[in-house]
């Protein structure tokens, strides 16, 4: 029945040959890819308005040449990133860079921020586009989290069912944003330029503000950095793109940034121009609809596809998120299970953690975007700066052709980079502070998962100089409950493997012994049978005596003792909670015995 509902959910499994035909033309590329940044428009804008609203209506005028700011440092992150592709083509992005050219430490730091950055891009976006369906439909405001949580679950089975066919899907609500932000911003423009939108609605730039400090005004620039979260990871996930891979996604990532200029800049000039206010039950991009529109067929078009996109924006976590895992998992600093293929040739397990991950994160945050935003905006920017500082590394060690115009192009996006992580945590200590607590907990964790790896890599090699101890016999002791055909099948089967056959027997009634060897002695006279009595009605704890007289015994003429549990398979997986788990307790407990082999022989039963 599982394996039904799982072929249902995802899909039949792939063949390994069909893992080119998963790859990416530039077309889904920007969809699944570029989701991410292009959504941060319908928050961006509104993230330097809810800071500039501290000191009033007055102020909002700063938000244009916030937003000139922004776009400065977004056409550096471009080239910069450009840049990475093409010095980088087998993915990795910022890790890699940063692990290369800084060093290991800067490498996992790099990693962790952007593991972390994936998981709350799901969890931000989910729920910024659960805010965006609350706005049109306000009834739903009380049910924001499960809205989120569910939605989560939709994207993680998309996601699973694969990357070709998760782009397919996702490519028409992604155009049809900006479709629809196009036709927003065009229409607004000529209702400007004909004079449909009053000139008052807005304070003239340039008007002089009271109490406006530098530090607010670094804090908005920083607040609309969030726009550009998602730059980077094209340059994570070049090998999901179809040959010339680096090619084409040095393209994608022009045409990001190119998309994503013109929709913030469209967008923070009109709720400037309309003299927009952040409200707490609407969204900037909500009023700027509504009074370009009206609450008319065009307005609801601009919500539907702004939470289509801000829910699907999640899916550049899901592409990034299992390539960067794979990455730390290839190099031995994250679990093994991450470097694994699913039914659908997609890494399932980090699809899978990924979800799990940002449901926590949601209920934990209640769905409130506007606290997750900064730790996001956080996470982005620590693996900038790192990387373009790696780059700077980079270009000086090696000198390329023209690795002067490289490294300034670097160096503008380090020190800008820098600027803003900074400022985020001056102007928002309070809501990104756990960073330094989470961040080095991650390195370490990582660093013990290397460990680990190494001893056990250690453990497991071969030296020719140390041979193993040879093997020269074996002793099956099989624990025995009573004569049944379960315990008839163990028996006859460790006979088949060895003469030395022990069958254990442990008693709670001294009668119950006597009878008990009676009776084998009857039955199977050929095995010899140690009955044990139990004064504490225990049978691990006799059992375990008996196993290590034996095993110290055999030890000494290099025998190697395994015990033989019979387990008998109940035709219904609900019928084993009929049954005593005396079988499970024994093997859980001789698991850890070093010198032990445990095996366990099953009994089929058909009724």
């Amino acid at each position: 029945m599982l394996s039904s509902v799982k072929r249902l959910l995802i899909g039949r499994p792939l063949k390994s040959t069909a893992l080119g035909e998963q790859k990416l033309n530039i077309f889904k590329a920007l969809a699944i890819l570029s989701s991410d940044a292009l959504s941060s428009v319908a928050y961006g804008t509104e993230q330097i308005l809810l800071v500039l609203a501290t000191i009033g209506a007055i102020a909002y005028w700063y938000s244009v040449p916030i937003a000139i700011g922004v776009l400065f440092l977004l056409a550096a992150l471009i080239l910069s990133y450009r840049q990475i592709i093409f010095s980088y083509p087998n993915g990795g992005g910022a890790y890699l860079v940063s692990k290369e050219n800084l060093g290991l430490t800067a490498g996992l730091i790099a990693g962790g921020s952007l593991l972390v950055d994936y998981i709350l891009t799901v969890a931000v976006s989910v729920s910024a586009g659960t805010d965006a369906i609350t706005s049109a439909l306000p009834g739903l405001h009380p049910y924001n989290v499960f809205i989120a949580c569910i939605l989560v679950i939709l994207i993680t089975i998309l996601n699973l069912r694969g990357l070709t066919e998760s782009a397919t899907i996702l490519a028409y609500p992604v155009y049809l944003f900006v479709i629809a932000l196009f036709i927003l911003i065009g229409t607004g423009a000529f209702k400007i330029l004909t004079g449909h939108v009053h000139a008052g609605t807005h304070i003239s730039i340039g008007t002089p503000v009271q109490g406006i400090t530098l530090f607010l005004l670094l804090r908005a620039f920083a607040s609309g950095c969030s726009a550009l979260t998602g730059v980077e990871a094209i340059s994570n996930a070049i090998p999901n793109f179809k040959d010339p891979a680096p090619n084409n996604a040095a393209k994608t990532l022009i045409l990001m940034g190119s998309l994503l200029a013109l929709l913030f800049s469209g967008i923070t000039f009109m709720a400037y121009y309309y003299g927009i206010s952040p409200k707490a039950n609407e969204t900037v991009v909500s009023q700027i609809a509504k009074g370009t529109f009206g609450r008319g067929y065009l307005y609801f078009f601009v919500q539907g596809t702004t939470a289509l996109i801000l829910v699907l924006a999640a899916n550049t976590g899901y592409s990034a998120f299992p390539l960067l895992a794979y990455n730390l998992a290839k190099d031995k600093y994250m679990p093994r299970m991450f470097t694994i293929r699913g039914d659908r040739l997609g890494y399932s397990n980090g699809i899978v953690s990924l979800g799990v991950a940002s449901i926590v994160l949601i209920i934990a945050f209640g769905g409130q975007t506007e606290q997750l935003i900064p730790l996001y905006a956080v996470g982005v920017f620590i693996p900038f700066t790192l990387s373009q500082t790696g780059m700077i590394l980079k270009w000086i060690r090696e000198k390329p052709a023209r690795w002067i115009a490289k490294l300034t192009a670097n160096l503008i996006g380090a020190i800008i980079t820098f600027t803003v992580l900074v400022i985020f945590f001056i102007t928002k200590f309070g809501q990104v502070w756990s960073v330094l607590i989470f961040l080095p907990l991650i390195v370490i964790l990582f660093q013990r998962i290397y460990t680990h790896y190494n001893a056990v890599g250690e453990q497991l090699r071969i030296d020719p100089d140390h041979p193993a101890v040879k093997i020269e016999g074996n002793v099956i002791i099989v624990p025995v409950a009573g004569i049944t055909k379960v315990v008839e099948n163990s028996i006859n089967y460790a006979k088949s493997l060895t003469d030395q056959v022990i069958a254990v027997y442990v008693s709670f009634d001294r009668d119950d012994e006597k009878k008990f060897e009676e009776k084998w002695q009857k039955w199977r006279p050929d095995v010899r049978l140690v009955t044990i009595h139990s004064h504490y009605r225990s049978v691990l704890q006799p059992l375990r005596k008996f196993i290590d007289i034996v095993e110290h015994k055999a030890s000494e003429s290099n025998y190697r003792v395994t015990v033989l549990i019979p387990q008998f398979m109940t035709k219904k997986n609900w019928h084993y909670i009929l049954h005593n788990q005396s079988s499970l307790l024994i093997r859980t407990y001789l698991l850890y015995k070093k010198k032990v082999i445990v095996a366990t022989l099953p009994y089929q039963f058909k009724k």
